[in-house]
């Protein structure tokens, strides 16, 4: 189980740095304050975004806003080696050796400008991971008090459990949204319920804003109706679906826009009526349910 308290909505960094926006040191330490004023405390990283840049860019924007550390949350993730500039890799490939997860921690913490991680995941599953090892690295790390809870990110409920089987998994950060319901048919949410993991969702508003096809076209023709009755924005509804899913979700925003930013936490408050959920659900199969 989670020692940490994250809010109910992450925001996602992927995209602040060199991969998409390029934002400066001033425009992230503005977008922190705005979140934290919005009630999001919890900020979703990994060692590979903005090919290893993003962290200390954060860092730097964090450091210059004065804000209490105890005030937000910190999630980094480690394993994906990239071909990058700052790294001399050959091959895209998965390191979850003892020594590269410890010395990953701790270039996380440096780059952020932190003492600890709140949640630190292993990025994806390596078929030559070896629990044992990654166990020890973990133990290592939280005795030191450089990372708070541990967890998972893209595993099977299966490698979960290999995981588990060795130390505590306390989050697992899966694709799910309206268009992506796999997890929840799969038997994923299942096992994390019944042990005590609590998955977050990444991507959470899915293709329908990004891909033209039948299932969007249902989902926005749903949508717009939904819009209406609610007075809410299609991504507030999106994200309140998750949210009602009893694993208790978190979904990961990874907006950067201010107005969209400020209405996230709407999406906490509404509570969507049940037939509308199974609507959502109805429309992305393209049938009723069975």
């Amino acid at each position: 189980m989670s020692k940490t308290l994250l809010s109910p909505i992450i925001v996602g960094t992927m995209n602040w740095g060199v991969w998409d926006k390029n934002l400066t040191p001033k425009e992230m330490e503005n977008l922190i304050q705005v979140c934290l004023e919005n009630k999001i405390t919890t900020f979703d990283h990994a060692d590979i975004y903005g090919s290893y840049t993003t962290e200390a860019d954060f860092g730097k924007a964090f450091a210059a806003s004065k804000v209490s550390r105890e005030k937000l949350q910190l999630i980094s993730k480690c394993g994906i080696q990239m071909i990058a500039e700052n790294r001399n890799n050959k091959i895209k490939h998965y390191d979850y050796s003892k020594s590269h997860i410890i010395w990953s921690v701790e270039n996380s913490l440096k780059n952020l400008k932190t003492d600890y991680l709140d949640v630190f995941l292993l990025h994806r599953p390596s078929p030559l991971m070896q629990a044992d090892e990654i166990a020890e690295a973990v133990e290592k790390l939280r005795n030191e008090g450089k990372i708070v809870d541990f967890g998972l990110s893209n595993f099977t409920s299966s490698q979960t459990e290999l995981i588990r089987q060795k130390i505590d998994v306390s989050y697992n950060q899966v694709q799910f949204s309206a268009t992506n319901y796999e997890p929840m048919i799969d038997g994923s949410f299942d096992y994390m319920q019944t042990h005590g993991i609590r998955p977050m969702s990444w991507n959470p508003l899915g293709t329908i804003f990004r891909e033209d096809n039948k299932q969007t076209r249902r989902l926005k023709k749903l949508l717009a109706a939904l819009v209406s009755k609610y007075s809410l924005g299609s991504d507030t509804i999106l994200l309140s679906w998750i949210l009602r899913h009893p694993a208790n979700i978190i979904p990961i925003a990874g907006t950067v826009n201010v107005a969209r930013i400020q209405s996230l936490m709407k999406a906490v408050e509404l509570e969507l009526e049940k037939e509308d959920w199974f609507a959502i659900w109805s429309e992305s199969m393209g049938d009723d349910v069975s």
